[in-house]
């Protein structure tokens, strides 16, 4: 199952020429707005997730990097690992491992993560994410999915 590790690619390659696209038209701070609930504002996140530690002395540029790492060495292991049949675990570990390495990418290159997909509703809004975060996020959902179709299977 380790190709599965090639769904990273395309992952990594969205999420690094949005970033870029962002970097270069959008203002940091400066909302665009889309569509009413959406905009495009520019930001740089410096924590984790939900900007988590981005107050924090700088520490945590390398410590989120850590993680990623092993996260990433973590799944590849687990791609390894697996069964024939698992494509969509598989296809779950690898949006996870494309979004961490995209986000990792920022980290190393950049020192924060580019964050411009910016979503709201009246005056609640969203932490700002990236295509990264949405791949992470989406094989997060899928490994749940999973994880509750193998309990009903009697395979948990």
């Amino acid at each position: 199952m380790l190709p599965w590790a090639l769904v990273a690619v395309p992952v990594v390659a969205l999420d690094q020429l949005t970033k870029r696209l962002a970097l270069e038209l959008l203002v940091p701070h400066q909302p665009v707005p889309v569509v009413p609930g959406f905009n495009l504002t520019l930001m740089f996140n410096t924590g984790a997730a939900f900007s988590f530690l981005a107050g924090a002395s700088g520490w945590q540029r390398w410590f989120f990097t850590a993680v990623a790492l092993v996260v990433s060495a973590a799944i590849v292991v687990w791609l390894q690992r697996l069964p024939a049949g698992s494509r969509w675990l598989a296809a779950a570990l690898g949006l996870i491992l494309g979004g961490a390495l995209g986000n990792l990418w920022d980290r190393l290159v950049l020192g924060h993560v580019v964050d411009f997909i910016d979503i709201y509703y009246g005056r609640w809004s969203w932490p700002a994410f990236n295509l990264a975060d949405s791949a992470i996020t989406v094989g997060a959902v899928m490994l749940v999915i999973d994880a509750l179709r193998a309990r009903r299977r009697g395979q948990a």
